[in-house]
């Protein structure tokens, strides 16, 4: 068999698809192997170009397959769907990876540590806990509702209209004793999710980036945690207009003869980083609208000719380039006279 000098591999649970090439691009490999088959493969293959599609399990096969010696190129999959000719299928995956491998200006995805995936992990558990919280407190004020029971909105009045729902005694026996097994399940959600949230911020203590961007106003320590986590290294990028293209944080580009025509922001990048930044610049806006931030001269501007979402986005969109700055500079934000957010990137 001729040397091989890229390989493309399509990932499962146990079935791994790889398809090889020589220099002269002529197919040599085209196998399908088992997990343990797969890895004595490539512990005896000369070192070599191995493409995979990323996702949550490839960081461990990069780091894997790195440790015996070969080059391993993470691809996210919407720039390995165009070199998919017909069909869909293992073998035709494998083959696109190969060749979306070689191409000079593909984008690839940076292998993960382990401990960056656990940090991953301890943000995934905190937006599944929210989302267990949210969804408790949904169905106990729709059930409470159906017996005349209303309390105001937010979450911080959960608490209350709970206690009123088991101190009520109109209410039948069964419907208090449900009542009471959701308040023990919002008891237990909520102090899992006060256990979660103080491992989050004795990790964005510890870490120096996370730190230095939670001094931006408007990103707390969870959107700051998640910037220094999740996002690529910030030397990726040649510029913060690059990094929060990277995010989704810029309108969609549609134009063609000439005619320049924008939309909406594209939401490309990790939607979880886009929502908090977006969340965090909705906060600030509000406090602004209150009197109780001084907003700089763009963004009094902004608030006079466009509407509020609008504005939250573009004020997102600044969050990100300010974020790459910092983590480029290694540097704090500076507070001209006040949070007026007029760094530039």
């Amino acid at each position: 068999m001729k040397p091989v000098v890229r390989i493309g591999m399509d990932t499962s649970k146990s079935v791994f698809q790889l398809h090889g090439v020589d220099d002269a691009e002529e197919p040599v490999i085209r196998r399908q192997l088992r997990r343990r088959e797969m890895i004595k493969f490539f512990e005896t293959t000369p070192p070599t170009s191995i493409a995979i599609e990323a996702c949550g399990s490839s960081h461990h096969w990069g780091r894997l397959l790195t440790s015996f010696g070969h080059e391993v190129r993470l691809i996210p999959p919407q720039y390995v769907k165009p070199y998919v000719k017909r069909g869909k299928n293992d073998a035709a995956d494998a083959e696109a990876l190969c060749e979306a491998v070689s191409r000079p200006s593909m984008r690839f995805v940076p292998i993960k540590s382990r401990e960056q995936q656990a940090a991953c992990m301890l943000m995934s558990v905190r937006e599944r806990l929210v989302g267990v919280k949210s969804q408790l407190s949904n169905a106990i004020r729709s059930y409470a509702a159906e017996f005349g029971i209303i309390g105001p909105p937010g979450r911080q009045n959960v608490a209350a209209l709970i206690k009123r729902t088991l101190e009520d005694d109109t209410l039948p026996q069964l419907a208090k004793e449900l009542f009471g097994l959701q308040a023990k399940e919002y008891q237990a959600v909520e102090s899992r999710l006060e256990e979660i949230e103080a491992k989050l911020m004795k990790w964005h203590r510890n870490d120096d980036v996370s730190r230095r961007i939670a001094t931006i106003p408007g990103i707390g320590p969870i959107g700051s945690t998640m910037l220094s986590v999740k996002a690529p290294p910030a030397g990726n990028f040649a510029s913060g207009r690059h990094f929060a293209a990277w995010l989704g944080l810029t309108p969609k580009d549609h134009s063609t003869g000439g005619r320049v025509r924008l939309g909406g922001i594209t939401k490309a990048g990790d939607p979880s980083i886009r929502s908090t930044l977006i969340v965090g610049a909705t906060a600030l806006l509000r406090h602004v609208r209150k009197g109780r931030t001084k907003p700089s001269r763009w963004l009094a501007a902004m608030l006079e000719r466009k509407p509020p979402k609008l504005v939250a986005v573009a004020l997102a969109n600044k969050f990100a380039r300010i974020a790459w700055r910092l983590m480029i500079s290694g540097g704090l934000y500076n507070r001209p006279g006040g949070p007026e957010l007029s760094a530039a990137a």
